[in-house]
């Protein structure tokens, strides 16, 4: 049973209107199913779009943030609980260790580099939780397409691919979520394998 989701996104907000829709929706499907929002802290761009959505949904919103982004005065001043931490690596332990899935939205480079630190460690059994991308206007085709080329070409296991939940419904998403049940395959594809 998942408690708590945590979601990585962008900082900005993009130039579609879809995507803090989007971001939206996932905070009130959150609140509407008793998770907890686990996430950067930040109260701009999607960051902050998920976290409103949720707490005005009446939810619990927990934000992590290192110190130097606490004295840039981007922190949500509003939510259930606010960590502040030293430094980049500290604050991801902590939304790792405080989350039962991950979901990334629409956002830039660290959005990736987080959701794939989480696939990888589910990949290498470091954990059994749930790694998803929620999707709207095609923001993830490209990337999902790159990764079956990866399977196909013998880099990644089907069965790796296949725990990265993909969806464009907040509610589909955490209806897989619910149900995801870790893979028990060997990391290493010999030769001839796939």
């Amino acid at each position: 049973m998942i408690g708590s989701v945590c979601v990585y996104c962008g900082s900005n907000a993009g130039v579609r209107p879809d995507y803090r829709a989007l971001a939206e929706a996932l905070g009130r499907a959150l609140a509407g199913r008793g998770l907890t929002l686990v996430y950067g802290g930040a109260r701009v761009g999607l960051m902050g779009a998920v976290a409103d959505a949720a707490l005005a949904a009446g939810g619990r919103v927990v934000g992590v943030i290192p110190q130097s982004l606490v004295d840039r005065e981007i922190a949500h001043a509003g939510l259930s609980e606010l960590h502040v931490v030293a430094s980049m690596h500290e604050r991801k332990t902590m939304m790792a260790d405080l989350s039962g899935g991950f979901v990334a939205l629409p956002g830039g480079i660290g959005t990736l580099e987080e959701i794939f630190e989480m696939w990888t460690w589910g990949q290498l059994g470091h954990h059994g939780k749930p790694c998803a991308l929620l999707d709207t206007a095609g923001y993830w085709t490209g990337l999902a397409t790159f990764l079956d080329h990866q399977v196909a070409e013998g880099f990644v296991r089907a069965d790796h691919r296949k725990m990265l939940i993909v969806e464009e419904d907040a509610e589909s998403l955490l209806d897989r979520m619910a149900a995801y049940e870790a893979p028990q395959v060997k990391k290493w594809i010999a030769a001839g394998e796939r």
